[in-house]
């Protein structure tokens, strides 16, 4: 696609395949364009690689530990299950809304939690609701391990970010999507790869190899879950859509 931005004009050009349609700089339309690209660009740039959490580097993109927020608040889950620990930004920001609302735990799986990282998560005055699980998200044995720690009628809910492969996180979909509880989520995140096949940091691979089809595949199988946004709490802009690295992330347990 190619954007022309003219500010004298206030106008965006967007031309497509041949294709152009000017439309008002100003508009709902520009916007989503423009956000795609800054997306993408952003990625590129590590932007997502220059936050922290109370002290613990987070890698996320700030838009989506929002609308996340959002989503605890609504759902008040008994225990926050992430795959993906890295350096335990994540699971910190997890446990200070769960200290903040005072109610939950969370639940931290990684492959390989580097001893660094481990002695900060424990030494952290917030990692007291936290547990850590270390193997492989898709183990066997790991599975069987997490849901011996949630107790039988605790709501539950999970977001997957650990690899980000098509496959595995169809796996780990499977692994954990029954301990989602009814109207709570389960979260394949960073399906933004589908869309940066061909920026410079891009693989051309992502362009089918990623989490947003492994979503959308799941949900075509389990009809018990449903593809959706979660709706905005407040919102009084005509904007609609997130900004975003999780596209088509949020699966509702019906």
């Amino acid at each position: 696609m190619r954007l022309s931005l003219d500010t004298d004009a206030k106008t965006l050009t967007l031309d497509e395949g041949g294709i152009g349609k000017v439309v008002d700089l100003y508009s709902k339309e520009a916007f989503e364009a423009l956000s795609r690209q800054w997306v993408r660009l952003g990625w590129n740039q590590k932007y997502q690689y220059t936050f922290s959490w109370m002290g613990r580097p987070v890698i996320q993109l700030p838009e989506d530990m929002i609308r996340m927020q959002e989503v605890i608040f609504q759902v008040q889950p008994d225990v926050i299950i992430e795959t993906g620990v890295a350096h335990g930004g994540s699971l910190i920001f997890y446990s200070s809304l769960c200290r903040a609302m005072g109610k939950g735990r969370v639940i931290g799986i990684d492959i390989e939690i580097r001893p660094h990282n481990r002695r900060a998560i424990e030494a952290h005055p917030l990692n007291d609701r936290i547990e850590l699980v270390e193997g492989s998200s898709t183990d066997p044995g790991i599975v069987a391990q997490v849901k011996s720690l949630v107790k039988p009628g605790e709501a539950v809910l999970v977001i997957l970010d650990s690899n980000h492969t098509y496959a595995h996180v169809h796996d780990e979909l499977e692994a954990y999507a029954d301990l989602v509880t009814a109207g709570s989520y389960i979260v394949a995140t960073d399906g933004i790869m589908l869309d940066l096949a061909d920026v410079p940091r891009g693989v051309p691979a992502w362009a089918t190899d990623n989490p947003t089809f492994a979503a959308r595949d799941f949900a075509a199988e389990h009809p018990e879950f449903v593809i959706e946004q979660p709706t905005w709490p407040f919102n009084e802009s005509g904007l609609d859509q997130n900004i975003t690295h999780w596209p088509g992330a949020w699966l509702r347990r019906r």
